[in-house]
């Protein structure tokens, strides 16, 4: 049986308050050990989501409030409709920030440990260092916004690279007929940092730094959750799987 530190419930998360207060006092976590699927779970109120926050130290490495509250309030709705079965890992690929900063936080929502913390890509027509535009259109070059589930993986041009399917019709359900996968890349890491040249860009894929990209890849695959997140009124007004 899985220690879970978060009680996967869903009522009750619509009600958390989308907001960003960073400075919000520290709560007591209940990390009770119960079973997901035992009938006795809670939803963990404000304070303890941002007890959470806290203790795996999101803010300082560069995730916004907001983005976490986002990502955890779909990927509750997505347990509650078992549409993810990975329950252990959330992934959140934060497009808000610069594509110099670490901004791909993996979760093992588990044992509540941040697993991965690293550099990802966008889409070259998304933007330069920053990615500003997003598209569910083909041959669009622009990343896609939302919830995604992963799925199998195979060898590509880019090695070993894994397949995902989008949940949110007219934001990213198009990424199988587009071929958006999650893929290693030469053009983005640390040594394009320190040889001063800008992030590389993909043609909408998650690329992943290639000596990262296939622990990451087998870590994340069949099943678990991913979310690529930008603060895009559109997008944050119109996501059925976060306002429904």
């Amino acid at each position: 049986m899985p220690i879970y530190c978060i009680f996967f419930a869903l009522p009750g998360i619509s009600s958390l308050p989308l907001q960003h207060h960073n400075n919000f006092p520290a709560a007591s976590f209940d990390t009770s050990i119960i079973s997901p699927d035992s009938g006795k779970n809670k939803l963990p109120n404000y304070e303890e989501l941002i007890y959470l926050y806290n203790s795996l130290e999101l803010k300082q490495k560069g995730l916004s409030l907001r983005a976490f509250e986002y990502a955890f309030k779909g990927y509750q709705r997505l347990l509650q409709k078992n549409i993810i079965d990975k329950r252990a890992y959330l992934t959140i690929c934060d497009f808000s920030q610069s594509s110099a900063h670490k901004r791909m936080y993996i979760v093992d929502m588990a044992n509540c440990r941040m697993m991965v913390n690293t550099y990802v890509a966008h889409g070259r027509n998304s933007g330069r260092e920053y990615a500003r535009w997003f598209s569910n259109r083909p041959k669009s070059l622009k990343s896609s916004l939302g919830f995604y589930v992963t799925k199998g993986t195979y060898y590509g041009e880019h090695g070993l690279s894994l397949k995902m399917t989008g949940l949110e019709k007219g934001y990213n359900d198009k990424a199988m007929r587009r071929r958006i996968v999650v893929h290693g890349a030469d053009y983005i890491g640390e040594k394009w940092l320190q040889n001063g040249k800008p992030m590389g860009r993909s043609y909408g894929c998650p690329a992943l730094p290639k000596k990262e990209s296939e622990q990451i890849i087998n870590m994340i695959k069949n099943g678990s959750c991913i979310f690529i997140y930008h603060p895009s009124p559109g997008y944050l007004r119109g996501s059925k799987i976060l306002n429904d």
